[in-house]
């Protein structure tokens, strides 16, 4: 499994808050939350996906639930110790950072 928080600090523009306290981690792109997760070692990640993907996501894989604390129709809950196909939680990751700089304005992206 990938490091969750590297792969997230990673990206372009990407800040690292700590808004609802030293246990969650949230990582930000211009100012919007693209994913949550625990601080150190994670258990699970909250990501934006577009509501039928969400739907297909949550149908397809078992380690996957509607978003826990967030908006059911538009974000995910990734357990890390389930099983996902080798390179789909980087790709889950991206798009929901994707889905957060396409709705910033051209001069907040980075």
């Amino acid at each position: 499994m990938i490091d969750v928080h590297a792969f997230c600090a990673a990206l372009p523009g990407a800040v690292l808050t700590s808004p609802f306290g030293e246990e969650t981690a949230v990582y930000k792109v211009g100012g919007k939350i693209f994913a949550l997760t625990q601080h150190g070692l994670p258990r699970t990640v909250n990501l934006k996906a577009e509501p039928e993907e969400v739907t297909r996501l949550v149908d397809t894989y078992d380690c996957v639930i509607r978003g826990y604390h967030m908006s059911k129709k538009h974000w995910i809950t990734v357990e890390l110790a389930g099983e996902l196909p080798a390179g789909l939680l980087e790709e889950l990751i991206e798009d929901s950072y994707d889905l957060i700089v396409d709705r910033l304005p051209a001069r907040d992206r980075p």
